[in-house]
Order: structure tokens, then sequence, then C-alpha cells
């Protein structure tokens, strides 16, 4: 099987949609000889946050020598990117041969368990990745919930949920009290928990821990002492004065939770990470595609998912913040949305920043069936009766090109969809270890 022939027969089981349940992937790791049980480590939930505390973790854990396996999502560039051992992304061929042998036990379980999901089927590839490898540590990131995910088909000693909101309502509940139940069934008995979560979820989550005589670290987010274009500092009770190479004030609440799930590490007996690894490791964590800043010829530009209101109110109190920071001249905005999400709450948070003043809006479009029209998305900034000038140009490689010419040069900033994100990343940095094997020929 060729890498192309494998993200084919994954994308084809997309059609199976999601559906929770552990039942397949149970019986695929079964087939597979247990390769989850070769590995431990923290298993990462929430609502907001998850993203950024693995990637605050690991670069902590690999700071202090250890040999970190993670699961980030979603990819931005390649689809290799969900599967990393160091940061680095899984190989082609390796990639190609682990779809290939886990999809021959999809076949064995199928008739008795159903087809397995293309997330179901990525989850063993990651186990059976990393039982091949042998990471000192594994740092999972949940799908979607917790109870029913596929990856809380693993337990590695760790538990964490970031926080809980409402969001994926219609598949985990109505209510914070009902998703905070969905999420803190990834603690397990004899795991040690850590969350950041507050009111009903806390609750929630405080009766599992105490039910299961699990003892829980509940972590408040970290005085902010100040920030600049590189990155924030932050108070931490350990460490004092701390500097956290993620942009944007809501980074401190992630970095309090990532330094307490080393703690739960440590007392789980799984790493030690040593105050200087994790000074080390914080200062040089990084985050693709979230408030990531790259140049662009002579130009910043600030890129960022902000797909939903919590993460536009994010970006927008970062560009107020990192203004000062980035190239003078007006702001030029690129954006692109699923039409499924809440995008006039999402625009409605964006127009809120004092940054966005002057600045000039381009819309766009991508070639998926959840993309809201350009023209749909402008008429929402137009609706919002601040004076800017806002341009709908369907093609996105168009409005990328637009925006970097742009004058007089201010920064160019790239936001409303990972999709968008993902794509314009790939055309501004040049990483060898994203380029995937040319397509197949055509017989």
């Amino acid at each position: 099987m060729t890498y192309e022939q494998a993200l084919r027969a994954l994308s084809e089981r997309g059609r199976f949609g999601i559906r929770l349940g552990l039942g397949r992937t149970r019986a695929l790791l079964r087939e597979l000889d247990r390769p989850e049980r070769t590995v431990r480590g923290a298993l990462i939930a929430g609502t907001n946050g998850k993203g950024s505390v693995l990637a605050i973790a690991e670069s902590a854990l690999r700071a202090a020598g250890y040999r970190v396996g993670s699961t980030p999502k979603p990819h931005l560039v390649t689809y290799r990117e969900r599967i990393q051992i160091d940061g680095q992304p899984i190989g082609p061929d390796d990639f190609a041969r682990l779809v290939e042998r886990v999809l021959l036990m999809a076949d064995r379980i199928a008739p008795r368990h159903g087809d397995p999901t293309e997330f179901e089927l990525l989850t063993a590839v990651v186990f059976a990745r990393f039982a091949e490898v042998r990471p000192d540590v594994a740092l999972v990131e949940v799908g979607l919930g917790g109870r029913l995910d596929a990856t809380h088909a693993w337990d590695g000693g760790v538990a964490v949920v970031t926080n809980v909101d409402l969001d994926h309502m219609d598949r985990l509940g109505d209510t914070v009290t009902k998703i905070a139940r969905e999420k803190a069934a990834i603690i397990e008995r004899g795991d040690h928990a850590v969350t950041g979560a507050r009111g009903d979820g806390l609750a929630v989550i405080r009766r599992r821990a105490r039910r299961l005589a699990v003892p829980l670290t509940e972590v408040s987010p970290a005085p902010l002492l100040g920030w600049d274009r590189d990155g924030i500092d932050i108070d931490l009770p350990r460490l004092g004065r701390t500097r956290v190479g993620l942009r944007g004030r809501h980074q401190a609440a992630n970095a309090a939770i990532a330094d307490a799930t080393l703690d739960a590490l440590e007392a789980a007996g799984i790493a030690t990470v040593p105050d200087d690894a994790r000074r080390r490791g914080y200062a040089a964590a990084v985050w693709p595609g979230r408030l990531e800043l790259v140049r662009a010829g002579d130009r910043d530009v600030l890129l960022d998912g902000a797909h939903n209101p919590a993460g536009a109110a994010a970006l927008a109190s970062a560009l107020d913040d990192l203004r000062p920071y980035l190239d003078p001249g007006p702001i030029t905005f690129v954006t692109a949305s699923m039409a499924d999400k809440d995008v006039a709450g999402v625009v409605a948070a964006l127009a809120a920043s004092g940054a966005m003043a002057g600045s000039t809006v381009i819309c766009t479009t991508l070639d998926i069936p959840r993309a809201l029209p350009a023209d749909d998305l402008a008429a929402l900034w137009l609706g919002t009766g601040v004076p800017r000038t806002v341009i709908a140009l369907p093609d996105p490689v168009e409005a990328a090109t637009t925006a970097l010419d742009a004058e007089p040069s201010g920064p160019v900033v790239i936001a409303g969809s990972l999709y968008l994100v993902g794509a314009a990343r790939g055309h501004l940095v040049d990483d060898p270890s994203l380029r995937d094997p040319d397509p197949d020929p055509v017989p």
C-alpha cells in the first residue's frame, strides 16, 4: 500500500461518520496484541486548550531528555502530523504500512463489531506505532468528549481535563454538567488527575475523582506578568517568573495545567522533569497554526484557527496585546469559515478588537462541502457596522496573495478556519518533514 492509497483508504472510512463507542477500538487493539499497553502517559480531554497543554508539556519532557509520542490534532499540512515522535511526524512509508495492517484487522472485527470509523482506525495506528518505537511518555489528545472516544481505550496513568464548556452539544449533552460527565469519564481508578475546570464542570470532575479515590489537582490560571511578540511571562508556584513560548493571555491557564500535568506524571512514576528542563521547555514550546507568527518576505503573518467564538475572542485579545510588537500599518485579515460554525459569533468577537480598526478584511472560501461562501461571510463582516474595507475573493490563493501584496505593508492575519491556516502554512513554512510523496501516477 502506498501513502496515497493509505490516505484514500482512511478517508473512505469517513462514510461511517462519528460513532462514539469503545467496542470497535478495543477489538482492533486486541487483534494488534494490545499495543496501548506498551506506553504510559497522559490522556488529555477538555473543551479548549488540549493542544496547547500537550505542546507545552511535550516541550518540557523533551528538554528533560524523554522521548515523547504525541497525537496533536487536527493536522494542518499533512495527515502524518497526527502521529509524532519527538515532534516529528511519522514517515509516509511507516504510515502506509501500519494503515494496511490495521485495515486487515478492521476486516476481521467488522462482522461482530461493525466497521471502524476513520478516527478509530487512526487511534489503532497511533498505538501500533507507539508499540514499535517505544516512546518514554505518550501525550494523547482526546478526539470528542472522553467517555466513548476511541482514545479512552487507553489509560496512561494520568488523566487531564483542561476545562468544560458548551460544545458538541448534539453528542455530549446540552448542559455543562452533562458534558463534564463525558469528559470526566477518562479518569480511571489508579490514575492521577488534573483539571482547570470551574463551576459545574469542576463539581462533576471532583465527584468522579472522589468516587474512584483518584488524587485530583485543581489548577487556576497562572498570573500573567507580561508579554511581547514571541510569548508571555507568567508566575508559577515552583518556578516563579517563567517564560512561555506561546502567544496569548489564555496560555497562562494552559501553561499552569501543563505544569500540573508534569507533576502528575512524576507522582505516577512515569517521568520526572526538573525545574531547569521545565523552564527551557516552556520557553521553547511551539504550537503550529495557533497564534503562530511567521515572516513572509518583509511582513509579519499571524496564523490562528479562531473557528469558534471563544477562539475568536482569544485572538481578538491577542491582537490588541501584540499590535505594538507587529509591523506598523493597518492589518489585512484573511478569513474563511465552515457554514456549520457560529460564524456570526466569531465575526462579532473579532470585530470588537481595537487592533482591527481600519483593517481590510478579505473573505474567501475553501473547496469543502461545509465551507461558507465568501460573499456570505463578507455580508456578516459588513453587518458589524464598523467602518472597514471588506472584500470577497472566493479563491483562497488569490486572497492570500492579495493580502501579502497589500499596501501599506502592515501585518497579515490568516484565521477563521484551521483548513485555511493549514493551506497557508503549507505555502509559507518550508518544513521538509511535512512534504508528502508525489501522488501515485495515473495508470
